[in-house]
């Protein structure tokens, strides 16, 4: 699509983002060169696109109009792309798809490595974003479908599959922890604990449950990325707390174990499949999605 539309990438970045240098750090475009396609399409267009405000852009009554019309345009390039997509089968083709951060090791990876090896033709973009903004990304036309923990309600979007993830203690195989089948919330009083901060999702329930149970977690180390909770767990600094999907792969390799939190009160994470209702998706990407609703049936 770049190759059609430069400035208009360029320019829908600047109006969602109301800056030319988030605008840069988000399409990772040199901001000299994102002001220079501005200007050469004001100049072109002979009106002004953007207020230049010391707090930002802001967009004129013309930039609205040409960004409402820019994002029908590149949903309608994107159908067509699909279109053309499925008249060459599934030789060739591509799907921009949205994934959490949890999901960048694990299962996704080795689903898209068999797709690579059957479907070489198709190109996978990988995007990862936060759940919580995945839905409007969806909506705006900017993605094939998205794998999001506990979505929203949003009318557009069509959740065609779902599975319940449970949260849990992570800790070292020969742990005492890690021999147990299940495990009561209590256990967070007993053995020094590696909490999740925000902005991860899970800080929320475990904070809402250490009130109702009045049980004191003995937090050793607190972290607001999950590769750094793993890290900490591994080096023995203490148990940790998360989902399964965030330690899959780990488990499957016999570094870290993974351990349910029985406990009523605790719901676990809803990873969802979610597709916008309107787009017409490519057949690379039904063909991904396929893949991963089939891992649901069998490995979930």
């Amino acid at each position: 699509m770049p190759v059609f539309s430069r400035f208009l990438r360029y320019f829908i970045a600047v109006a969602q983002q109301g800056s030319i240098r988030k605008a840069s750090d988000e399409l990772n475009i040199a901001a000299s060169a994102i002001d220079r396609q501005i200007l050469q399409g004001e100049k072109l267009l002979g009106t002004q696109l953007f207020e230049r405000l010391p707090t930002g852009l802001r967009l004129t009554t013309a930039g609205e109009l040409l960004l409402s019309s820019g994002i029908r345009w590149t949903r309608d390039l994107r159908a067509l792309t699909t279109q053309i997509d499925n008249l060459k089968g599934l030789r060739q083709g591509s799907a921009d798809i949205l994934i959490p951060d949890a999901l960048t090791k694990g299962f996704l990876p080795a689903v898209l490595g068999r797709l690579r090896e059957t479907h070489p033709g198709i190109v996978v973009n990988v995007h990862v974003r936060a759940s919580r903004d995945m839905g409007q990304i969806l909506v705006d036309g900017q993605a094939d479908f998205a794998l999001m923990f506990n979505p929203g309600h949003m009318r557009e979007l069509f959740v065609r599959a779902h599975r319940e993830i449970p949260l849990g203690f992570i800790s070292q195989p020969n742990h005492p922890v890690g021999a147990l089948e299940t495990a009561p919330f209590s256990l967070c009083a007993e053995y020094p604990v590696v909490i999740p901060a925000p902005p991860l999702a899970l800080w929320r329930p475990l904070e809402l449950l250490e009130a109702e149970t009045g049980i004191k977690i003995q937090a050793v180390a607190r972290a607001d990325n999950i590769q750094m909770i793993k890290s900490l767990v591994s080096e023995g600094v203490g148990i940790g707390i998360l989902s399964y999907l965030d330690v899959y792969d780990e488990v499957q390799k016999n570094q870290l174990a993974f351990t349910p939190i029985l406990n009523k009160k605790l719901s676990p994470l809803t990873l969802a499949l979610c597709v916008d209702r309107s787009r017409q998706l490519s057949m690379a990407a039904r063909l991904i999605i396929s893949e991963i609703e089939q891992f649901f049936a069998d490995q979930l």
